[in-house]
């Protein structure tokens, strides 16, 4: 099974995002994968007509796509572009969390935006994802968010990274289904460390890339292309790729 995914894309009227966007989907037309996870930050601004133009390209190819509220992103425009049922049903307040079933690998959306915030939280939503790992039986789970969920080295950053790690990693740990790892984005650049004892990813952007920067007095200059990850699950296991486009 094959999983692209896809983050920060921050379309706006002003700048090229869009069209970096686009190189993403054309390159995946010949990966064809079983499934497109979009974790968040699609537009800035509440650009409805950036959500419509999202909406559009994805609508242009046959592979299923899951899409998740990053923080600079409007959960109401997002319903009226998509629609209610592309989320679950049974959720606490308005967040827009994901399940999709492929084979016996179940794939799990948290919505991890806090409304006026850059930074995200998940302590409100583990009650909801306790449930989802619960009842995945014997099927292997793979958990997407927005927020990073480990700290990445750089400091502007990773004060605005996930928080309710310490019950998020609590709960990983004792639930009965077998969770493989963990993908996010947020942090603009392709990182990879570990969470809760299993592999965990950050996902490089669409929008142009984040230094590499850890508070040194020159900042080392990034010119990177647009990156998407695919996370091929094969045997019981999750290899990750990492994409320049």
């Amino acid at each position: 099974m094959l999983i692209a995914q896809v983050t920060d894309i921050h379309a706006a009227p002003g700048n090229e995002n869009l069209s970096r966007f686009d190189r993403a989907l054309s390159w995946l037309t010949h990966l064809q994968p079983d499934v497109l996870v979009i974790t968040g930050d699609l537009t800035d601004g509440q650009w409805q007509e950036g959500y419509r133009a999202i909406a559009h390209r994805l609508s242009q190819h046959r592979f299923p796509s899951l899409i998740l509220p990053g923080n600079a992103d409007d959960r109401s425009l997002m319903r009226a572009i998509w629609g209610e049922k592309r989320w679950a049903q049974d959720v606490k307040g308005d967040a827009l969390h994901v399940i999709h079933h492929s084979g016996d690998l179940r794939l799990i959306g948290l919505d991890s935006t806090v409304v006026h915030q850059d930074y995200g939280s998940v302590t409100e939503h583990l009650d909801w994802l306790e449930r989802q790992l619960n009842n995945a039986g014997n099927s292997p789970c793979f958990l997407f968010l927005h927020h990073n969920v480990f700290a990445s080295g750089i400091a502007p950053l990773d004060k605005t990274m996930c928080r309710g790690l310490t019950e998020l990693e609590a709960l990983i740990r004792r639930a009965p289904a077998r969770l493989l790892a963990v993908a996010t984005g947020h942090v603009h650049r392709s990182i990879t460390g570990v969470f809760a004892g299993i592999p965990a990813c950050i996902c490089g952007s669409i929008c142009p890339a984040n230094p590499v920067w850890f508070g040194s007095e020159n900042v080392p200059p990034a010119d990177d292309p647009p990156v998407l990850m695919v996370h091929r699950y094969a045997s019981g296991a999750v290899i990750t790729h990492q994409v320049c486009v």
